[in-house]
Parts: structure tokens; sequence; C-alpha cells
């Protein structure tokens, strides 16, 4: 029931259709009792800056997540920064301290991180290969360096943002070996997709699904589907997998405590959550 006092969570990118927090979200907050909303804002790159800052002039307004396309935009738009934000070079957390400023933090990467651990999948030593370094693919690098992996290889269609991202890896974990530039998946523990492919049908594979051993493990980050054709082409290698709707459900808890609400897990989230894989919502 939304009322007078209900506090806001914008959830703020474009295009909305695939947007999943809101599924995920409002139905533990009506199972909690939690006089909080989750509410699907589609705002243009050309009008995001603006309407960010607009946003936050609400009085009511608890916090944003933040999503494609705006997630890098974000980094420079706030008063303060996570060390998080400011390896990966994305947000996709805002929320208003009480002297005013605009304070981000990420937690994609985080959300990959317990979720592939929880999985059984080890980190601490592993080599691993990211393809797509954008603001998920270098969330999920800098909380994969924090965790302790002992290699990581970076892949982009953009070879200046594989590079650069391997620039701020570096300066922050020296013992890291970073390399860049190839997306060939053989010989890795874990590969991660963090690209948009598989987002539409017909979508190239990020990689050559023939090289990646069954032993490896994959992430994939693609939610508007549940099962991508990458993801079913590395089960039928006989490979053990994380879906993408996984990082969000594990990432959920942290982002209520950077929004001051109460926590839960992501069981208690999956148990209630609503999610639709259909394409018009």
């Amino acid at each position: 029931m939304i009322d007078g006092s209900t506090r806001l969570i914008a959830h703020i990118g474009f295009p909305t259709h695939a947007f999943k927090s809101p599924m995920i979200y409002n139905p533990y907050f009506e199972h909690e009792g939690i006089n909080a909303v989750v509410v699907p804002m589609g705002c243009r790159t050309e009008h995001y800056a603006q309407f960010l800052k607009s946003v936050f002039a609400l009085d009511n307004i608890q916090g944003a997540l933040v999503t494609m396309p705006h997630k890098v935009t974000t980094a420079g738009l706030l008063d303060d920064v996570s060390p998080a934000v400011k390896i990966a070079g994305s947000c996709n957390a805002v929320r208003r301290a009480e002297d005013g400023r605009l304070i981000g933090d990420m937690f994609d990467g985080e959300g990959f991180v317990r979720g592939v651990r929880r999985k059984g999948c080890t980190l601490e030593g592993a080599r691993v290969l990211v393809v797509g370094c954008g603001g998920v693919g270098s969330a999920i690098a800098a909380s994969l360096a924090k965790a302790g992996v002992a290699w990581l290889a970076l892949s982009d269609a953009r070879d200046e943002a594989a590079r650069g991202l391997g620039e701020r890896l570096r300066a922050h974990y020296p013992r890291l070996e970073v390399t860049t530039g190839s997306n060939d998946p053989q010989g890795y523990d874990l590969v991660v997709n963090a690209t948009p492919m598989g987002m539409n049908d017909g979508d190239p594979l990020p990689v050559d699904v023939t090289r990646i051993a069954p032993e490896t493990f994959v992430g994939e980050v693609v939610m508007k589907t549940e099962m991508t054709a990458f993801l079913r082409a590395v089960q039928a290698r006989g490979c053990r997998f994380q879906v993408g709707s996984d990082m969000l459900f594990e990432q959920i808890p942290a982002y209520l405590e950077f929004f001051g609400l109460p926590g839960t897990t992501p069981e208690v989230l999956r148990s209630l959550a609503k999610l639709s894989y259909g394409e018009a919502r």
C-alpha cells in the first residue's frame, strides 16, 4: 500500500523493459511491512545528469538504483564515492547523506562474488577471464581482485576500456597479474560474460565455448532471460554456472544496508520474488 509516508527508491535506466529489481524488492517490502517502493524510471542519456540531481530533491527519496546506460556517468556526478566505484569507474547505488551530499557505491561485483562463492567456486589464487570491461565488468573485476584471484585477463571490444581497467587494478593490487586483449577462454578457472551479448535473440556468443573446459565455472550477467544462449552452451559442456539474476539477489542485502533499510538474505528474497522473463513489462 503506497501512502503519503512511502519512501521511494528510484530505479533509473533506459530502456526499462528488462528491469528485475521491482519484482524482487517490492514483494519483500510488502511481506516485511516496510513502507518503501522501487519505481522504474526510464531516463534517456541526454537528460540523466539533470534528472539524477532533481530526483534527490524529493524529501521522500530513500535512494537510487542505477543501471544501464548510466552507471559510468553516475561516478562523475556525485560528491563522494566508495573505493569500488573508483576502481570500477561506475556506480549503481546512490543515497543522500544527512548534509545533502550524494554518496555512491557499486555492488555488482560484490553480488557476483558472493554468488559464485556460495556455489563452491574458489577464488583465492584463481585464474579468471572477464569479457566486457564496461560498468558491470569493471565492478566484477574489482571485486574479484579484492577476493584474492591471482590472474585477471580482461577483454573488451574497445581495447582502451580493457587497458584502462587493467591500469586501475594494477594501481590498487600491484601483486595481481593482469593481461588484456584476448578473449580465449582456455585455461581459466572462471569465465565471466560481462557483455550485453545474450540480451537479444541472435546475439553472438561472447567467447568460443568449445575452448572452455568442463571444469571451468562460468558466470553470466545478462538478466533478460535466465538461461541465455551462452549458458545453455556451457551447460552442454558440463560447466557449473551462475545465472545473471543470482548476482542481483546476492547484492540486494548490501543495497538495503546502504539505503538504511532492514536487511535480509538471498534465500528470503528468492522465496518472495515475482520474477518474470516476458518481453512486455
